[in-house]
């Protein structure tokens, strides 16, 4: 009795089939749910602008499959809108549709005040993080709706972009994924009719290959002690690729419009953790 509850509230755990499209797939937090969902099953378009490390990831997702599993497409985001749409073309082409697009590509930027940060500074941030993942869901939404197949379209935020928590330093930043979070419900409101659900996740800082020097650092793992209400900054797996792993599932199928924050509570406090502590 217990396993068979477990297998009805996990059923998300197998994506036999699905076809995912992500971006920022060459390292960090993207490849990480590239390998996680084609364990599940997924087949894999990895997008990013690192080809060699695009080559990487494939081969080793099809090093364990008997069939193509994982296919590359070099994409860069921040790129004219006409490329965006060829690249999106080319990546349904794949597999022949796509049933999730993960908007992962995103960058930091500097810690420049508000007075101090260049406007080509600003302007690379927004059009990666929010110009970039607009206009590739836009056209992968498209093909979704003239497919008549539905879809997900799950954007990946930040704590930052959260009204409850602001960080010096960040006001491109977390001004682009405010704004994604803003268009995750707008484009949620829009979709629905076609049965294409747009949900975003606001992560805390994850060990990844971009944090792996702060959470080296003593006085982090001290100050997550002491106002993380969880005591821990946790782990990308299964922290964040179980609620994605939720988002595709069919069992999701009402779920539309929600920012999943998962952050150990930590922006409960108010108070950001950033380097400059």
């Amino acid at each position: 009795m217990v396993n068979r509850v477990s297998r009805q509230l996990e059923t998300w755990c197998d994506l036999e089939g699905k076809v995912v499209l992500v971006t920022g797939a060459s390292a960090g937090l993207g490849r990480e749910f590239c390998t996680d969902l084609a364990e599940a099953g997924c087949f894999i378009v990895a997008a990013a602008r690192r080809a060699e490390r695009l080559k990487s990831l494939c081969d080793e997702i099809n090093g364990s499959s008997t069939i193509t599993q994982a296919v590359a497409v070099e994409l860069d985001v921040a790129a004219a809108g006409e490329i965006i749409e060829a690249t999106a073309q080319k990546a349904w082409n794949v597999f022949g549709r796509i049933d999730v697009l993960i908007n992962n590509a995103g960058i930091r930027g500097g810690t420049k005040s508000s007075l101090d940060i260049s406007q080509d500074e600003w302007e690379d941030v927004f059009k990666t993080n929010l110009e970039g993942a607009w206009m590739l869901s836009k056209y992968i939404g498209r093909h979704m709706r003239n497919a008549g197949q539905g879809g997900s379209i799950i954007n990946i935020s930040t704590g930052f972009g959260l009204n409850r928590v602001q960080q010096h330093g960040s006001v491109a930043y977390a001004s682009s994924k405010s704004g994604m979070n803003h268009m995750t419900k707008v484009m949620a409101l829009e979709l629905g009719r076609h049965k294409i659900r747009v949900n975003a996740i606001a992560p805390a800082i994850f060990p990844s290959e971009m944090t792996v020097e702060i959470f080296k650092k003593k006085w982090f793992r001290d100050v997550a002690k002491k106002i993380v209400p969880l005591q821990t900054s946790g782990t990308s797996d299964p922290a964040l690729t179980s609620v994605i792993r939720y988002l595709i599932h069919d069992s999701s199928q009402y779920v539309t419009g929600n920012i999943f924050i998962v952050d150990c509570g930590a922006t409960l406090t108010g108070m950001p953790i950033f380097s400059s502590l």
